[in-house]
């Protein structure tokens, strides 16, 4: 492991960067708090327009998995089955509802008899297998389940406007710099051949014009800075470690999410980079994760980081274009790998940092945010050259000579207990405006993910747009940004991880 003991430069000054976030947001609270974690710890979101009048464009329905936040241990892998089934289910009303648009023009309520009507009735024996999974394990299941069973329909013009706020998360206040004010998220204006509008895209499920900005119209408003610390960092933690994994050479993917939905196939159906871990599926245990081998450069790192592909819709066809993940789910065009991939980890702004846990899991950002709202939408966008000016809810188009940058910066404070949740997000948080952690939760070290692509930009006319780039996403999500989100699953060494605190905590920058 090399060394250099220098300090880390600061690119941008705690004041500057809670200016800007005061005038982004008109003030204080805890909408404040959330979005102050810009310089270090990301979340954000976009405005969100409604129109009662448009076509339905996708469906959407409570997220349960994000509200199970009490499930015995003994229960969760068949609770996660389950809850890949209500996703299945989900992706088979939404086929349906984009394959019936003509009985949809003839009747007003078909929407609702045909589609969401029976969706609810299996849902509903679902949510009974999972409340009496969870009974069963010893726990006790939320009242009234069957509330989450009633899905509703999403007109074309916007996500839903955050209904799902119980799990935690990021804010979900709105932004106002970059091109996400006003017009919403359009998914009309492209013709399916049928004589009605469908969702846009090579596969009918997005993306759309709507969901692109030239950088250059974004105002500076540095949302998520990968390699800044505030400029009073020097009273914590300020060092860094580096690890170098490469960027999936080896076209390492898979569309299972071992995280969310172990031992189900296909429970992303979405594909996933992978790097680090080599042995990362849905079945994989812990053993064979930490026996797995490593791109990582430092074997002492096993760690797996995934993140959904990035594909060019310029007509062509990936080798999974007819298989689950990929055509089967809406996924279509040519993957396109990273040409960098950095994964850094930093300290917190205000103490030490302890040893993250062998097989913690951490997931950024939702990708199901489309329809959930943004409360947990953890997303930036940006280009080269212009990585002062990010969004949240579009894809950039960078001019000549500029690559795509995607960058997620991921939860730093740990319960100090748990490797996992039920929802697998409650054992880690986000720091607090102050740069502290709440609740008694632990500073660990921090993961930043800073992904770059040479991607020729996108051509929009007559507000169509040709040869989209798009990320992977459930066909419902309509392959929006603020699907976007990063996955992470520790497999240091104990006394590589120790290394890494030393580093952080002396205010070293190691690799």
């Amino acid at each position: 492991m090399g060394r250099n003991t220098r300090k880390r430069r600061t690119p941008l000054a705690t004041k500057a960067i809670a200016a800007s976030a005061a005038l982004a947001l008109g003030g204080g609270g805890l909408v404040w708090a959330n979005f102050y974690a810009s310089a270090h710890e990301d979340g954000h979101s976009g405005n969100r327009t409604k129109s009662a009048s448009a076509r339905v464009a996708t469906i959407n329905c409570p997220d349960v998995g994000q509200r199970l936040t009490k499930v015995p241990r003994s229960a969760r892998r068949t609770v996660a089955k389950e809850l890949a089934l209500l996703d299945r289910q989900i992706t088979a009303a939404y086929t349906r509802l984009a394959q019936t648009r003509q009985a949809q023009a003839g009747d007003a309520n078909y929407v609702s008899n045909a589609i969401l009507s029976p969706l609810k009735s299996k849902r509903v024996a679902t949510l009974d297998r999972i409340r009496q999974s969870i009974n069963r394990g010893g726990g006790k299941a939320p009242r009234d389940m069957n509330r989450w069973a009633q899905c509703q329909g999403v007109p074309a013009e916007q996500p839903t406007g955050g209904g799902q706020q119980d799990g935690g998360g990021q804010n979900d206040g709105g932004q106002q710099g970059g091109g996400q004010q006003g017009g919403g998220q359009n998914n009309g204006g492209q013709d399916n051949g049928g004589g009605q509008q469908n969702n846009g895209g090579q596969a009918g499920n997005g993306p759309v014009a709507d969901d692109f900005i030239k950088i250059e119209d974004v105002q500076p408003n540095s949302r998520n800075l990968p390699n800044g610390l505030p400029a009073n960092g020097d009273s914590g933690s300020t060092g860094s470690f580096t690890t170098r994994c490469g960027t999936n050479e080896n076209a390492n993917r898979n569309s299972d999410n071992v995280i969310v939905a172990p031992g189900v196939s296909n429970g992303a159906q979405h594909q996933h980079d992978y790097v680090g871990n080599q042995s990362n599926n849905a079945f994989a245990s812990d053993q064979d994760l930490a026996n797995a081998d490593t791109t990582c450069q430092n074997q002492g790192d096993k760690s797996s980081y995934f993140w959904p592909v990035i594909r060019i819709q310029d007509g062509s066809q990936d080798i999974d274009a007819g298989q689950p993940g990929g055509g089967q789910d809406g996924n279509v065009g040519k993957i396109v790998a990273p040409n960098e991939a950095q994964l850094k980890f930093v300290g917190n702004r205000t103490s030490d940092v302890v040893a993250m846990p062998k097989a913690l899991r951490i997931i950024t950002g939702d990708a199901k945010s489309f329809v959930n709202g943004l409360n947990n939408a953890n997303t930036a966008w940006s280009c080269t050259g212009f990585e002062d000016r990010q969004v949240t809810d579009k894809y950039p188009i960078c001019p000549d000579g500029s690559s795509v940058v995607r960058t997620s910066a991921f939860q730093s404070c740990w319960d100090g207990q748990n490797i996992d949740s039920a929802n697998h997000r409650t054992h880690v948080a986000f720091v607090q405006a102050d740069g502290t952690c709440a609740n008694g939760f632990k500073a660990i070290p921090q993961l930043q993910v800073r992904l770059v692509y040479d991607i020729q930009a996108p051509q929009i006319q007559n507000g169509q747009v040709q040869n989209a780039f798009a990320i992977d996403s459930f066909p419902d999500q309509l392959h929006k940004p603020i699907t976007d989100h990063n996955d992470f699953i520790n497999f240091f060494d104990e006394n590589l991880m120790n290394q890494v605190v030393q580093c952080i905590n002396s205010g070293q920058d190691c690799d």
